[in-house]
């Protein structure tokens, strides 16, 4: 639907803007919305840092793993055929 836009029709959209707000009002208006998405990236930044923190903190609690032994291999055991074709 909004694939169309070109540059004709942000122009006519600028021009509806300057006129519903003023030449006064625009810096205002662009100032606070940078303010505003300043903010949200702050917050957005700050909820991962802490989401990260929680997970190492999780992480550091559990116990480790050893690591498996190797398997006892039997002498009776016959050796797997071997493929001609992979």
């Amino acid at each position: 639907m909004f694939s169309h836009i070109g540059m004709p029709e942000i122009l006519i959209i600028l021009v509806v803007v300057l006129l519903l707000f003023g030449a006064k009002r625009l810096p205002e208006i662009g100032s606070s919305m940078g303010k505003g998405i300043r903010e949200f990236k702050k917050s957005i930044n700050d909820l991962n840092r802490s989401v990260t923190e929680i997970d190492r903190e999780e992480r550091a609690d559990l116990p480790r793993e050893r690591p498996a032994a190797a398997p006892q291999r039997d002498e009776d055991a016959q050796p797997e055929p071997k493929r001609l074709l992979s």
